[in-house]
């Protein structure tokens, strides 16, 4: 076993609750923007939420898999690693999209609909993958993880507050018109000085094991940018469906896999490590991209011509 296996971060019950509280106020803050109608254009538009879903749920964590056997991390950074491809789209996706000048509506279309999957898909993939991983299925069996405990899990933190931010949403639009900026950015605020706090209280975990997790997550994320964007190019998408699905896939809910990690995991070094960093290089890599797809017009699609009758 890796010296990284055997770390355990210095985070107490307290801060777990807080944490759990603020992830929830996250998802509040992101649902005020969701409405019912959001789900229902999936049936206007099924084939790239589709694709996006496919490449986020089915492909990311395969292709994960493969790339943990081929630079064979310590056991806790491969099923952190796992983790983080098991988990649904950021919170920042959609800005990104939108800066990207790709498709913002099917953007925020992948990100509810993948956060409602995300209930059963995460706690699934976690422990198929994680379960197949030669020395990462140990800690599995070590932890005792129960599919169905951390379904209830996922439930309790993305369902609940998703389904509470988009009733007041519908119930006092007037209130969330106003309301609705402010509450992202301090909910988003507050959950950023968090984990600045956290990764203060672990700095020397943190600087001591970061040099090789910098080099999978850049590995990691740019194999899930390059997945949601051919994914989608081969299922004959436009470039501005391409763009949308590629931050979607590459961008992920970083903040769940650490309220996992510490719930389930008793906050095993290597999975967290891997996860914050994750959190904090897809900003740089998604902010990268976009600024580099917003100075290239998407092109226009052509309209499908039409044989003379």
């Amino acid at each position: 076993m890796n010296e990284m296996d055997l770390v355990r971060l210095n985070f107490n019950p307290q801060s777990l609750w807080a944490l759990n509280f603020i992830i929830g106020l996250v998802m509040f803050g992101v649902a005020l923007d969701l409405k019912v109608a959001d789900f229902k254009a999936v049936l206007v538009m099924p084939k790239p939420v589709l694709i996006g879903l496919a490449g986020q749920f089915v492909l990311l964590p395969a292709f994960s898999f493969l790339l943990v056997l081929a630079i064979r991390p310590s056991p806790s950074v491969a099923l952190g690693m796992m983790l983080v491809a098991a988990c649904p789209g950021g919170n920042i996706s959609n800005f990104l999209t939108h800066y990207a000048r790709g498709n913002t509506a099917l953007s925020i279309t992948m990100t509810a609909i993948s956060t409602a999957v995300a209930i059963v898909m995460t706690p699934f993939n976690l422990s198929l993958w994680g379960g197949l991983h030669p020395e990462a299925s140990g800690i599995l069996k070590a932890v005792s993880l129960d599919p169905v405990e951390m379904l209830l899990a996922v439930f309790l933190l993305l369902g609940l507050p998703m389904a509470a931010g988009m009733w007041v949403g519908y119930r006092f639009p007037r209130f969330v018109e106003r309301a609705h900026k402010p509450v992202k950015i301090f909910s988003l605020a507050v959950f950023g000085l968090f984990v600045v706090g956290a990764l203060a209280a672990n700095w020397q975990y943190f600087l001591k094991y970061v040099g090789f997790v910098v080099f999978a997550v850049f590995l990691h994320n740019g194999l899930a940018l390059l997945t949601g964007y051919f994914a989608a190019k081969f299922a004959g998408l436009p470039e501005r469906d391409r763009r949308a699905v590629s931050i979607e896939v590459g961008i992920q809910n970083s903040a769940l896999g650490l309220i996992l990690i510490f719930n389930f995991f008793d906050g095993l070094g290597g999975m967290a490590i891997v996860t914050a960093w994750w959190g904090i290089w897809h900003i740089v890599s998604g902010l990268t991209v976009a600024t580099l797809w917003s100075r290239i017009a998407p092109p226009i699609p052509r309209p499908l011509s039409r044989g003379k009758g």
